[in-house]
């Protein structure tokens, strides 16, 4: 299989992915994504946005594209594979694994194309396959609801042990950080975590970046 992983090769210590809120105003949520950015620590944003057409989602995308490939990270959209060329980001995270083969042959190979919302092995290994730049695990569905934590760090410690393509896990507090950072995850995904952090989103990045330093050093 090509996308089998040679075990003896280590993987790299964690990075961190910060997926944004659903918004409909990109301005309101520079400020605090920002504050995140600052960390230095952030490789990726999926940024989820609403809007009634595709050019009200491009200014949004746009508005987030400066401070976020200026930290060095890359820009994803949720779910709108159709703007990502227009917007001028890096690509598209697809939730859905029906919309996975249009997207990617739209995209590829100029951009970054990414699965989430993976039910099954079947499903990850699917996406894996097809050419998925990362799979990712342990996200809310459409209706908050989301896997066991023991679930989710079997199925990222299982994609680990065998596949090269990356694996994104999501973390919705610190302690689960360390435990998916330990099952093997090459990103560590987080929204509420920090975005909805009463410290605020500076100094809950700030607890975030401890956790994945700590690792690194472990590591």
């Amino acid at each position: 299989m090509g996308s089998q992983r040679n075990l003896v090769d280590p993987r790299p210590s964690p990075r961190l992915c910060v997926v944004t809120p659903r918004t409909g105003d990109a301005d309101a949520l520079v400020t605090g994504l920002v504050e995140i950015l600052d960390t230095g620590i952030v490789s990726a944003v999926i940024a989820q946005l609403a809007g009634p057409d595709e050019d009200s989602l491009i200014s949004q995308a746009q508005v987030l594209r400066a401070p976020v490939q200026a930290s060095g990270a890359a820009l994803v959209i949720d779910g709108h594979p159709e703007i990502v060329v227009r917007a001028d980001v890096d690509g598209a995270h697809i939730g859905d694994i029906s919309a996975l083969p249009s997207a990617l042959d739209l995209l590829k190979p100029a951009s970054i194309v990414g699965a989430g919302g993976l039910k099954t092995r079947h499903d990850a290994m699917s996406a894996g396959e097809a050419g998925a730049d990362y799979v990712m695990f342990g996200e809310a569905d459409a209706l908050g609801h989301r896997p066991s934590f023991d679930a989710i760090r079997e199925r990222v410690a299982w994609w680990a042990e065998v596949f090269v393509v990356p694996c994104i896990a999501y973390a919705e507090s610190l302690s689960e950080i360390d435990a998916l950072c330990a099952a093997g995850a090459d990103f560590i995904a987080v929204q509420d975590l920090v975005f909805s952090n009463p410290q605020g989103a500076r100094a809950a990045a700030r607890d975030v970046k401890s956790r994945l330093d700590a690792w690194e050093t472990a590591a």
